[in-house]
């Protein structure tokens, strides 16, 4: 494997040393050089060419995230935001999220000191292959939300992602009716950003988010996001009236909550499901999207082309659990089209 080449940008001398001593201790890895701001980090991009770059949120001047909007429409390159906002899982990091990063790690504090950093090097490697496209200025604007109206034939939505997932699902839930079908959504995400997803979502969409509690009924019109920490999140009940459960356990393939979980849970849902997998890295869903489909249920995973990273769709495509390759631009018209049929609102 090539070494990845990294650029650090912060404007704290002392967290560009912290940063570098934890990935410079991986062979993988090569800092290949720092930058104390957004002017600084602009130079250095162009003459060192790095294959990743970490970025802190808040620095004098032009803030991480201007800088990031700004690079994704100019010369996008795989960002792996640090960032004392993100450890609180501020909306600051959803936002970095949503503008294109790939991931977000936090600063240490006195308390996490010695092993904040112990996951860097690995997301590191994860991002250098990621597949970061440049957008137009229009592709960051908020769109409006749907106005369209729907009437469901009675079938369950479930949402798998990890990286690249968070502007994954804006895209897809900003062309969701009002009354969309029930959605349920697993996103793999530090458990103090879900509160901070699921109120940017309601303020962008037109249902409405919630973070899952247990025996929440799954209604048309609301989409329920796994609140993570110790839970899985899965289903119960019967098949016209499911239910969410939030079970304690180990991770499953990496995660908690894990995607496999919440699919397995839903095998009793048979023809009235909709399993969905997004980009993101690994397996998890894969193997719960094969069961669901052998009771019946439909199967969607994003397309490569698309994925941040295709690593979860190729798992479950790779493993029959779908045939149904998605493009992401598509993906709102394929789920609603299995669960119903949309109608425009007639203009007043």
């Amino acid at each position: 494997m090539r070494t990845v080449r990294v650029l650090v940008v912060d404007d704290s001398l002392t967290m560009r040393r912290l940063i570098r001593l934890a990935l410079s201790a991986d062979s993988r890895i090569e800092v290949v050089g720092e930058a104390r701001d957004a002017a600084q980090a602009k130079q250095r991009l162009a003459e060192l060419k790095p294959d990743v770059m970490t970025l802190d949120v808040e620095m004098p001047g032009v803030s991480g995230l201007d800088l990031l909007a700004e690079l994704m429409t100019t010369q996008p390159i795989p960002v792996v935001m640090v960032s004392t906002e993100t450890h609180r899982g501020s909306a600051a990091a959803i936002e970095a999220l949503s503008l294109g990063a790939v991931e977000c790690v936090g600063k240490p504090t006195d308390a996490t000191r010695a092993e904040a950093f112990s996951a860097l090097p690995d997301v590191v490697v994860m991002a250098s292959q990621a597949k970061v496209t440049k957008r137009s200025p229009e592709a960051l604007q908020v769109r409006a939300p749907s106005s369209a109206s729907f009437i469901w034939n009675g079938r369950y939505v479930l949402i798998g992602s990890s990286t690249g997932g968070v502007e994954a699902l804006e895209k897809i839930l900003q062309s969701f009716p009002k009354n969309c079908p029930p959605t349920v959504i697993v996103q793999h995400m530090p458990e103090s950003f879900l509160a901070n997803f699921a109120q940017r979502l309601n303020g962008r969409i037109s249902p409405t988010v919630q973070l899952a509690s247990t025996g929440a009924p799954l209604l048309p019109g609301n989409i329920y996001l796994a609140p993570g920490g110790e839970t899985h999140l899965t289903l119960a009940g019967q098949r016209g009236s499911p239910v969410c459960q939030l079970i304690e356990g180990e991770k499953r393939s990496g995660h908690r909550p894990s995607i496999d979980n919440l699919f397995d849970s839903a095998v009793f849902l048979g023809d009235y499901a909709v399993a969905v997998i997004l980009t993101g890295m690994g397996r998890d869903g894969a193997d719960g999207m094969l069961r669901m489909r052998k009771t019946g249920s439909n199967t969607l995973a994003q397309d490569k082309d698309s994925s941040v990273v295709w690593g979860m769709p190729r798992a479950a495509y790779e493993n029959g659990a779908t045939q149904n390759l998605v493009p992401l631009h598509y993906m709102s018209d394929a789920i609603l089209q299995a669960c119903g049929r949309q109608t425009k609102t007639p203009a007043r």
